[in-house]
């Protein structure tokens, strides 16, 4: 028992914490901010169904969550939203859809900002520091991620909500209707790299463009102390 402890490879348990907990972080606040903007609309099913919460397991998709973790793009269990409940209802869904990648957007501004801000004292050492460091920086990255893949107007990601804003309410009907193969096509498109390919890329760039925050916590720091 002894040698299997000592010849376990724990860097494959380390690297799978640093990316299970970014992800947990990145779908419940996402899954809340559809919650809270909805309440804020008139819609409050996401209040009384419990899912206003900072638990993650309240928002756990087994599924999304593996996808997540292991290709970078995943998805989690979707707030429930009535929108009977809106006074406006194609703008409001549209809104409350947005919230969702817009709030992982700020996550990854404020992990990367984090990230520049501790840049120095966490690099110059081993072990916990370098996992948080770690953390912080896949954090801003796979937020930025999730928020790139849920603009993709396929059933039941946040762009074919918002696309519900810009098409006739007849033909959104009829896309709704294969919501439910929506999961299947979007697992076939990223495992296949049929899309996983295009959204890397972008979502690259866009860290690219992100990563001036990272230089502006590091330029704090710097002038702090």
């Amino acid at each position: 028992m002894r040698n299997i402890w000592e010849n376990l490879d724990w860097s494959i348990l380390t690297n799978a914490l640093i990316s299970a907990i970014p992800v947990l972080i990145c779908i419940t606040l996402h899954e809340c901010a559809h919650g809270l903007t909805a309440l804020k609309l008139g819609d409050t099913t996401a209040r009384d169904m419990g899912r206003l919460s900072l638990n993650p397991f309240r928002h756990f998709d087994i599924m999304g969550f593996i996808m997540m973790a292991f290709v970078g793009f995943g998805w989690a269990k979707p707030v429930p939203v009535d929108m009977r409940r809106f006074r406006h209802p194609k703008r409001d869904m549209a809104i409350t859809a947005a919230a969702g990648p817009v709030s992982n957007i700020l996550i990854s501004v404020v992990f990367l900002f984090l990230y520049g801000l501790f840049w120095l004292p966490l690099s110059a050492g081993e072990g916990v520091p370098y996992f948080i460091s770690a953390m912080l920086y896949r954090t801003a990255y796979l937020s930025l991620a999730f928020a790139v893949f849920n603009i993709i107007p396929i059933p039941p990601l946040d762009g074919s909500k918002v696309l519900y804003s810009v098409i006739s309410e007849g033909s959104y009907y009829k896309l709704m209707r294969y919501e439910r193969y929506g999961m299947i096509i979007l697992v076939v498109l990223v495992v296949t790299g049929i899309v996983s390919g295009p959204l890397n890329s972008v979502t690259q760039w866009l860290f690219d463009k992100l990563f001036v925050v990272a230089d502006l916590g590091f330029k704090l720091w710097r002038l702090i102390f």
